[in-house]
């Protein structure tokens, strides 16, 4: 029962109230943006599925969400396809397919488009949008498909530092959505316990030192830089924890 595509289906339950909200607030054109991203990606997978006998996964619908939630807006036909294109191809499909990629392909997908094109208004998330994360969080830490450490240890972080009167509220709407649907990432966030927590909290101090330090950037693109930065440093995170745990296995056994 538990295979790549039964994660997948739960994630596009779990993500649901959020992508249903957007729409909600989006109108018709979310709906296209969304389709138009669902297209290129399926076509992607398409391709693929053909030239390398690599069976397409319903994990393309989450790529296409994201960067229809997430992307600069006004961008145009031709860079917003390519942006997908490129993301999809270079950080899943020549993998070998989700599940094998080491980074978000929406992540990558988002990143290549801020840095090619940036001068392209990021989104502007309502409120009502954000707060439709916090259920899809919920539904995905009880379903087990997205990792609750991760999610946790930024939450804790990014609390404590509301708490302690930093000025995150600003950006916290922007973090919530890319925290749940870039860096809660099964395939691409940390797997060991302690790597996860550090996950985390490694993206929650990333966001804080963007907001204090990247003046005039837009909170989408602090969030999208923290998550991708986090995704690069992840394997580094899992090293950590493994190495912490032999160095205690040793002392302790000799």
């Amino acid at each position: 029962m538990w295979d790549r595509e039964t994660v997948a289906l739960l994630l596009l339950v779990a993500v649901m109230p959020l992508a249903l909200t957007w729409l909600w607030y989006g109108g018709f054109d979310a709906a296209g943006r969304l389709a138009l991203a669902l297209v290129v990606s399926g076509l992607w997978h398409v391709i693929f599925m053909l030239v390398r006998a690599q069976p397409p996964s319903f994990a393309g619908a989450l790529t296409a969400l994201a960067v229809a939630i997430l992307a600069p807006e006004d961008l145009g036909f031709v860079p917003f396809v390519l942006g997908i294109s490129f993301g999809s191809v270079m950080a899943e499909l020549v993998f070998g397919g989700w599940g094998r990629n080491v980074l978000n392909p929406a992540t990558v997908t988002l990143a290549f488009l801020g840095f090619g094109f940036a001068t392209a208004p990021w989104p502007h998330m309502v409120l009502p949008v954000a707060w439709a994360a916090i259920p899809a969080a919920i539904i995905g830490m009880v379903t087990g498909v997205m990792p609750a450490r991760v999610i946790l240890g930024a939450v804790i972080v990014l609390g404590a530092a509301e708490l302690g009167g930093l000025p995150l509220e600003p950006v916290l709407p922007a973090v919530g959505l890319v925290l749940v649907l870039l860096v809660a990432d099964p395939v691409a966030s940390a797997s060991t316990r302690l790597g996860g927590w550090l996950n985390g909290i490694v993206f929650a101090l990333l966001v804080i030192m963007f907001t204090l330090n990247w003046a005039g950037a837009a909170p989408v693109r602090m969030a999208v830089s923290a998550a991708l930065l986090t995704s690069l440093i992840a394997p580094l995170l899992d090293e950590t924890a493994i190495a912490l745990w032999l160095f205690h296995r040793r002392r302790r056994h000799g």
